[in-house]
């Protein structure tokens, strides 16, 4: 499927969701908020449209999906970005929990 097309789908499904979609321009990555007990989710429209479909991905994600129908392609996208969220949580937090080396004297 098209990234656009995709990314046509997420909107769809946000709005679904009761996620308010927000489109800006500038010196901004994006993400997801609560603004007045409103999920929002605030796009840069001159990022990547793969940026732009992650981001929409992590806002949706914080939702209970289980009984929300999408088209194949849009539930695959966030099961895979669920899955680089867990497996990047799971490296930087055995990472924090490494000892640092010890010193050893062989002589």
């Amino acid at each position: 499927m098209k990234p656009e097309t995709l990314l046509k789908h997420f909107e769809d499904l946000s709005e679904r969701l009761g996620i308010k979609v927000l489109r800006g321009k500038g010196d901004f990555q994006g993400g997801s908020c609560v603004v007045k007990k409103e999920n929002v989710v605030v796009l840069n429209s001159i990022k990547p449209i793969e940026q732009r479909l992650r981001v929409l991905a992590q806002g949706i994600m914080q939702k209970d999906l289980s009984d929300i129908y999408m088209v194949p392609a849009v539930r695959d996208y966030i099961e895979r970005a669920q899955a680089t969220v867990f497996q990047n949580a799971t490296q930087n937090s055995t990472i924090e929990n490494k000892e640092p080396p010890t010193k050893t004297n062989n002589h």
